[in-house]
């Protein structure tokens, strides 16, 4: 099933830094030496930053939702589990993934490479959505659309192509402000 993608991050920043409060002290030092922004530059970018990954943050508990009830489904699909996997969809995924995407929308970064990273992840969520959505298709009638499914299947992957590259983007723009990887 698929990872959820924002307590990975989450965990991730953790692991990097201990907290998203302050890049590291070394970090600092060699900006100092090394930098040709001012430092406003670098705490504007910082700030920014911060209160992008806070505003993402804050879809956790959509995605946490939408993965603990796509964790509950049965992996394959067929007509005596069909219909549980419609209502979990139904009820369950596709609000709570909706709801995601509605609010990640509303996400609206000033920072250039924030705003670059930020597309990734509307366009990954989006995918992933429109997976969903195909699964809810293919299971709603008594036969299961083995072709929708696979179509489904394709989009939730490529979703995760593109979130890995959400993520990867974040991480390099997370170690150009200061934070050790």
């Amino acid at each position: 099933m698929k990872k959820s993608w924002i307590i990975s991050l989450i965990t991730s920043f953790v692991l990097l830094g201990g907290v998203l409060l302050s890049p590291a002290p070394s970090a600092d030092a060699a900006k100092v030496a090394t930098s040709t922004y001012s430092d406003s530059d670098s705490d504007q970018s910082y700030e920014e930053f911060k209160e992008y990954t806070n505003q993402l943050f804050s879809l956790e508990t959509y995605e946490a939702k939408a993965f603990t009830a796509l964790e509950s489904i049965d992996t394959q699909v067929t007509s005596t589990n069909r219909k549980s996997m419609y209502l979990k969809l139904t009820n369950t995924v596709i609000p709570n993934y909706t709801k995601l995407v509605s609010k990640a929308k509303q996400i609206k970064p000033a920072n250039p490479q924030i705003k670059k990273i930020h597309a990734t992840f509307i366009k990954a969520s989006y995918t992933q959505l429109e997976g969903y959505l195909l699964y809810q298709k293919a299971v709603s009638k008594n036969k299961v659309n083995y072709t929708l499914l696979k179509q489904g299947n394709a989009k939730v992957n490529t979703a995760s192509v593109l979130m890995d590259q959400c993520e990867q983007q974040l991480y390099a723009y997370a170690r150009s402000l200061g934070y050790d990887s």
